[in-house]
């Protein structure tokens, strides 16, 4: 058993069993859950539209270098500037040159998932680079130096209460403040730094090839000013991103808004297709797009994975999943958790150091059944877990017992012999890791097989 996967088993013992931090994601979740049937509305045939925007996606990652190219070529059209990185160190090293070229000291970011993958905020901090986070749910998370617990709701796991707390710690506020007093309280500290900064970075929720533009879909407006009041903009994103035509977000924003937070559409929608340009007054002086591999291209070259690049980080699949309402998304140890972070971090990151997470699963397809647009999460996991098996990551006395174990129910003879009582003992004595969690197994005495051919006078199998 690799580290990894001893540290996700012994967090996953501590949390399955705090029943506070269940009773905060049962509440969270259960208010998404009732939001969800009044987006879904809008759509004369929801399902229909998840298969279209599935036939989207495949069509974008099937020609994924050609759309990237287009992209790339519009958008220089309207003097933005687009940079290509390998991997996240790349990345980094391309945003610290940045910097460094404008004298940056200090950073407005939005919420962005792709920039959490590269540990962006640790790497400018070493650096002497102040980077703020002005969604609200990013900025609790930094105060309180954790990770994004969720991948639409960065501080899911926290109450009301435990948000004026924090701010009474971090920032001297009364610890009685309620959301509306503690919201303006955030916005009051994080107004100026939109004028400080130098540089703003956002992520990108689309990137669209037939204009050379990216779209942002958010419900605060701290994107729209990270981009536009900074005079250097910088898009992280990653690759799979692409859509081929402006006219596919009249599909994907509704799609996002409902299946991310059960809205129609969401709050602000911005468009961007480069820097200011000549006689226009708003907006930065520079636009720099990184575009960020960083494993991705390991997914593209597997033909049953490739499906997992449609995903358009709504999040639907975290808030369906049963494992992860329980273990909660920290215990992951990852960027992206729940179904569809156990299905691409194994690519992304090692399949041998991140393979556990494909078998912290019920499979119980409920992931595929909400997904926006409809991948086969369920069926992606069992995959993992064979390429595992191929690739040989298992250890030896896990290859011995499930080839004995293979051997024994492929022979009607062995099946029969072995009955109830030597049965129980091989599988509560030997096999301890089942009843560690689990009440003992009780086997019939007897196989079917055996009760039927004695009914039947010793006919028939």
């Amino acid at each position: 058993m690799t580290d990894k996967a001893s540290t996700f088993k012994a967090k996953s013992t501590i949390k399955s069993q705090d029943l506070e931090h269940r009773q905060k994601i049962n509440f969270n979740i259960g208010r998404y859950n009732a939001a969800i049937p009044q987006g879904i509305h809008q759509f004369s045939d929801v399902h229909l539209a998840r298969e279209r925007a599935k036939n989207v996606k495949w069509r974008a990652i099937e020609t994924l270098d050609q759309q990237l190219e287009q992209f790339e070529m519009n958008l220089k059209k309207r003097g933005g500037k687009v940079l290509w990185a390998e991997d996240s160190q790349e990345a980094l090293d391309l945003i610290l040159e940045i910097c460094k070229a404008k004298n940056c000291i200090t950073i407005v970011k939005s919420k962005s998932m792709v920039t959490e993958e590269i540990h962006l905020n640790d790497f400018l901090k070493k650096n002497n680079i102040e980077s703020v986070e002005t969604d609200l749910g990013e900025y609790i998370q930094q105060l309180d130096g954790e990770a994004p617990y969720h991948i639409v709701t960065p501080a899911m796991h926290k109450s009301k209460e435990d948000v004026a707390k924090l701010f009474a710690e971090k920032l001297g506020t009364d610890p009685k403040l309620t959301p509306e007093e503690l919201t303006l309280v955030a916005r009051q500290k994080l107004r100026s730094k939109y004028v400080e900064a130098e540089i703003g970075i956002t992520g990108a929720n689309f990137i669209i090839s037939d204009t050379g533009s990216i779209a942002i879909t958010e419900n605060e407006g701290n994107a729209r000013l990270s981009c536009a009041w900074p005079e250097t903009h910088i898009v992280v994103v990653g690759i799979e991103k692409v859509i081929p035509s402006i006219t596919d977000l009249g599909l994907f924003w509704p799609l996002l808004a409902t299946y991310g937070t059960g809205q129609k559409i969401t709050v602000y929608n911005t468009v961007i297709s480069g820097p200011k340009q000549e006689g226009e007054t708003d907006g930065p002086s520079e636009m720099y797009v990184i575009l960020l591999d960083n494993g991705r291209t390991n997914i593209l070259a597997n033909s049953k994975q490739r499906e997992s690049l449609y995903c358009i980080r709504c999040g639907a699949c975290l808030n369906a999943c049963p494992v992860y309402k329980n273990i909660g998304g920290h215990t992951y140890g990852t960027t992206y958790s729940g179904p569809i972070g156990s299905v691409i971090t194994p690519h992304l990151q090692g399949l041998n150091e991140y393979k556990h997470l494909s078998y912290a699963s019920s499979l119980c397809g409920n992931c595929t059944e909400v997904c926006a647009v409809k991948i086969n999460l369920h069926e992606l996991l069992l995959e993992n877990r064979h390429e595992a098996v191929e690739e040989g990551f298992l250890s030896f006395g896990e290859r011995f017992a499930w080839k004995m174990w293979k051997r024994a129910s492929l022979s009607r003879g062995m099946m029969n012999m072995a009955n109830g009582t030597m049965k129980n003992w091989f599988v509560n004595k030997v096999f301890k890791v089942w009843t560690k969690h689990h009440s003992n197994l009780d086997f019939s005495k007897k196989t079917f097989n055996k009760m039927w051919k004695e009914r039947r006078g010793g006919k028939g199998n």
